[in-house]
C-alpha cells in the first residue's frame, strides 16, 4: 500500500505503509471528544481548517489493472481503526493515528461490501457480492469466519450496526429488513417493507430509521418493539418536493442521525441533502450542493458489477456526506473536495449553501467523519486523511 504525504504530513524516514521501518512521527491529530485530555478542540474551532493530508494508493495493483473503486468507510469505536471495502474484493484496515496501512484481508469467494466494525475492533461483519446474499462475521486478527447470517433472497444495500450493543440491521432488494444480533446466526425480526435500502440507529440505540426511496418515506421504530410498526412515518415527499422534486422518491444514498438526536440526515444524488426534524420528519434545510454529485449508484439501483462503469458510475457506495461528532456540522463530497454546511447557519426558504470549500484534485465519493478525533476520510479509487490545519 502506497502512501504519499500531503500539505500537513510530516516527513517520514520510512515507510510504514509499504512494510518497511516504523514511522518517525503520528498524524497530527486531536481528539473532539472527551473530558480532562491534553489536546482537546472543539468541532466548531478546526471544521473550516481540514486539508487533506496523506493519500494512500494500491500498489498491489499489477498487470495494467485500474485502480479497484472504495465502496465504504467504517471506524471502529475508539476511532483508532479506518475500514475499507473495495471493489476487487478486498478489506483494508488502516491506522488511524500513525497514518498507515495496517493490513488486508480477501474475500474472493464471497465478494465483499459494506464492511462494518463490531464493537470488538477485531471483528467485522459485511455483506456477499457473490454466491449467495449472506452477511459474513469475520475476525481480522487471523481471518476466520465465526458464522453466517442468512436469510436475504436479495442484494444487501445497507448495514446499520447498534451504537451501544452487537445488535444489527440488514436492509435488502428482496423488500426485508432484518434485525440481528451477532451472538446468533438466526435473525431476532424481519421487516416487509417496499424498497427499504436505508438504515440507521438514533445515537440512544433506541429507535431506527428505514429508508424507503421509492415510497417517499421514512419509517421509525421502536427497537424494543419493532414488530408492532413504525410509530412514526415521515413523508419525505411532502416535506421535501417544493425544494427537490426528483430526488425525494429516489436516489437516497445515506440515512443517518446526528449524534444529538435532533436531526436525520438523508444523502441524496441529486442538486442537494435533505436535513430533517428527527421528532416530527419536517425539513430543517436542503443542503445545496456547489455542483452535482458523485457518479455512485444509490442503495438499490441497478449494477453489473462493482467497479465497472466508467468513473465509479456502475459502482455502490456508502453516501457522499456526513455529520459531524456534534452534529451541527455536515461534511459533503464533491468531484474536487468537501463542502461544510453549518446546520445553525442563515438560510434562505429552507435552502442552506455551503460555509466552506475545501478543494481537492481527487471525487471524494464516500465520506466518514471519525467518531472520536478531529479527522475524517474521504475515498474514490484513492484514500484520504483529512486533519485539521494547526498553523490555520
Amino acid at each position: 500500500m502506497a502512501s504519499t504525504p500531503m500539505d500537513l504530513d510530516p516527513p517520514e524516514t520510512s515507510s510504514p505503509a509499504n512494510g518497511t521501518g516504523t514511522p518517525s512521527t503520528t498524524l497530527n491529530i486531536t481528539r473532539t471528544l472527551g473530558s480532562g485530555l491534553p489536546s482537546v478542540s472543539s468541532v466548531t474551532e478546526v471544521i473550516g481548517n481540514y486539508r487533506p493530508t496523506k493519500l494512500f494508493k494500491r500498489d498491489d495493483i499489477k498487470d495494467g489493472r485500474s485502480q479497484p473503486y472504495i465502496l465504504s468507510l467504517d471506524y471502529d469505536d475508539p476511532g483508532e481503526l479506518l475500514m475499507t471495502s473495495e471493489s476487487d474484493e478486498t478489506i483494508q484496515i488502516y491506522k488511524v493515528r500513525e497514518g498507515r496501512h495496517d493490513k488486508q484481508l480477501l474475500s474472493k469467494k464471497y465478494g465483499v461490501k459494506f464492511a462494518k466494525f463490531t464493537h470488538n475492533s477485531s471483528s467485522i461483519i459485511y455483506a456477499s457480492t457473490k454466491q449467495n446474499d449472506a452477511i459474513r462475521y469475520l475476525t481480522t486478527h487471523d481471518n476466520a469466519f465465526i458464522r453466517y447470517f442468512e436469510g436475504h433472497q436479495g442484494a444487501v444495500t445497507c448495514l446499520a450496526m447498534h451504537p451501544g450493543n452487537d445488535d444489527f440491521i440488514s436492509c435488502s432488494k428482496d423488500n426485508t429488513v432484518r434485525l440481528w444480533n451477532a451472538g446468533t446466526k438466526n435473525e431476532t425480526g424481519v421487516l416487509y417493507i417496499n424498497t427499504p435500502y436505508l438504515a440507521a440507529y438514533d445515537p440512544s440505540g433506541q429507535v431506527f430509521a428505514v429508508g424507503s426511496p421509492t415510497s417517499g418515506t421514512v419509517l421509525v421504530y421502536d427497537h424494543r418493539n419493532f414488530d408492532k410498526g413504525p410509530f412514526a412515518e415521515f413523508d419525505i415527499i411532502e416535506a421535501c418536493a417544493s425544494v427537490e422534486g426528483t430526488h425525494s422518491v429516489q436516489g437516497w444514498t445515506k440515512l443517518e442521525f446526528a449524534n444529538d438526536g435532533r436531526s436525520i440526515l438523508l444523502g441524496t444524488k441529486g442538486d442537494g441533502h435533505f436535513l430533517l426534524d428527527s421528532f416530527n420528519g419536517s425539513l430543517k434545510a436542503h443542503l445545496r450542493k456547489p455542483e452535482d454529485g458523485n457518479n455512485r449508484l444509490a442503495p438499490g439501483e441497478e449494477y453489473t458489477m462493482n467497479g465497472g462503469g466508467q468513473n465509479g458510475s456502475n459502482t455502490e457506495g456508502t453516501g457522499d456526506c456526513c455529520f459531524s461528532q456534534d452534529g451541527r456540522f455536515v461534511i459533503g463530497g464533491t468531484k474536487k473536495g468537501v463542502v461544510v454546511w453549518d446546520t445553525l447557519g442563515n438560510m434562505s426558504e429552507k435552502t442552506l449553501e455551503p460555509n466552506h470549500f475545501i478543494e481537492d484534485e481527487r471525487p471524494a465519493a464516500v465520506v466518514a467523519m471519525n467518531p472520536r478525533f478531529n479527522f475524517f476520510a474521504t475515498a474514490d479509487q484513492d484514500l484520504v486523511f483529512w486533519v485539521p490545519d494547526p498553523h490555520a
